[in-house]
């Protein structure tokens, strides 16, 4: 009878550790597939930004939200999402909102700042592109354009020189964007640097001879040389 008692007893054991361990495995079989949707849902929201369908990448993103509004991933698409369609000040909104929750996320940030600086706060949009360059350090997808927009907001406020510094550092990031070196160049010419604004201007024709500001630029700078 002791002998059968054992082998019942170890029945029984094995019989709980099969069932724990299926139910183990049901259990995360459920996580798997509620991150799996989560995921598929997450790459609809950036597929269709990343198709320029902003306006349904923020409906996409404003009913996710309706339901969980601690998601900062749907917060960084919408937010990237929203200034892409030009709704500078529903932006500012809710990536304020997603700060409350995360303040040192850098991609609200880099949207705040790009926020502001199209809404025309020029202060508080410098110190979040400054911000957001000292967070992601040198190989940030947008830093180039975080040094370019620093560039513009420093020629508003008559910074030429810290314009120079700011656009020369956005266009080691993209050395073959037109427009950029003619904005170098303007800044240059404002400082009345102008032999070093004609370079630019001249790089800018190189990229693109049919630049029209890039042209012009460069005859008025070579009247001073």
């Amino acid at each position: 009878m002791l002998f059968f008692g054992q082998m019942y007893d170890g029945t029984q054991k094995r019989m709980k550790k099969q069932l724990k361990a299926c139910l183990i495995s049901i259990i995360f079989s459920v996580f798997c597939m509620f991150g799996a949707f989560a995921q598929s849902e997450q790459n609809q929201a950036y597929k269709l930004y990343s198709k320029g369908q902003y306006a349904k990448a923020i409906q996409h993103c404003k009913e996710v939200l309706g339901s969980d509004d601690k998601n900062m991933d749907y917060y960084i698409v919408l937010c990237q999402s929203l200034v892409a369609n030009h709704q500078y000040r529903e932006a500012e909104y809710w990536a304020t909102q997603a700060l409350e929750q995360n303040r040192y996320e850098h991609h609200i940030i880099e949207s705040l700042a790009e926020a502001r600086f199209f809404l025309g706060n020029n202060n508080s949009a410098l110190s979040l592109f400054q911000e957001y360059i000292s967070l992601v350090g040198v190989n940030a997808s947008r830093i180039g354009n975080a040094y370019y927009y620093m560039g513009e907001i420093y020629i508003r406020k008559a910074a030429y020189n810290h314009a120079d510094i700011a656009l020369t550092a956005a266009i080691r990031y993209e050395p073959l964007n037109d427009q950029w070196w003619v904005r170098l160049g303007y800044a240059r010419e404002m400082a009345k640097n102008y032999s070093e604004s004609a370079k630019a201007y001249e790089n800018a024709l190189k990229i693109n001879p049919s630049q029209i500001d890039a042209q012009r630029g460069k005859e008025r700078t070579s009247q001073y040389l």
